[in-house]
Formats: structure tokens, C-alpha cells, sequence
């Protein structure tokens, strides 16, 4: 399992470590990653996400899980995400349409 969010799709960056002599030493930035149970409004049911928290808080930020994904771009969603922001679709246009 990768270390990747599945919401933002943050990965880990390498750099390196310099101190005060300038020495190079190779070092990885990892996203800060959190499991966290996120409700769906619009679907009521709760969703198990591997997220960084940086995007824990833009989904606050947002004001939920369903703004969150009707925002966001597809390449940067897991499948998961995918999968849930399609039905969050469809759930919208039948209740548009009722």
C-alpha cells in the first residue's frame, strides 16, 4: 500500500538533510497520513479514508466530504474516491430530477 492520500493524492518527496558543515545526506518527506471516518450527507453512510491531514482540514475547509469531492479533480481521487463521488452524482441528479 503506498504511502499515498487518497483524497489530494499527496506522495512522498525526497530531498536532503543539510547541516551545518553542508553535508548532503539523502532523507524522504512523508505526508502526514491519518485513517479517519468521514460522513457522506447525501448518501448517509460513513466512508474509512486513508487521508493526509492537510486534507482533512480543506474538507472541513470545504464544509464536508460531498462539497469536498464534487470539487476535486478525478486524477488526483483513489478509485475508491472515484466510485463514491459517481454515486454522489447520480444521487444528486435523482434528486434534481424528483
Amino acid at each position: 500500500m503506498t504511502r499515498r492520500c487518497e483524497l489530494t493524492g499527496k506522495l512522498p518527496l525526497s530531498g536532503q538533510l543539510r547541516s551545518h558543515a553542508e553535508n548532503k545526506t539523502k532523507r524522504k518527506f512523508r505526508p502526514n497520513l491519518v485513517n479517519v471516518t468521514l460522513m457522506s450527507e447525501a448518501l448517509n453512510k460513513s466512508v474509512r479514508l486513508r487521508i493526509s491531514a492537510h486534507a482533512l482540514k480543506s474538507v472541513e475547509h470545504r464544509g464536508g466530504l460531498d462539497a469536498f469531492l464534487l470539487k476535486a479533480r478525478d486524477e488526483e481521487l483513489s478509485p475508491g474516491c472515484l466510485k463514491l463521488k459517481r454515486d454522489l452524482v447520480k444521487s444528486r441528479k435523482a434528486a434534481a430530477a424528483a
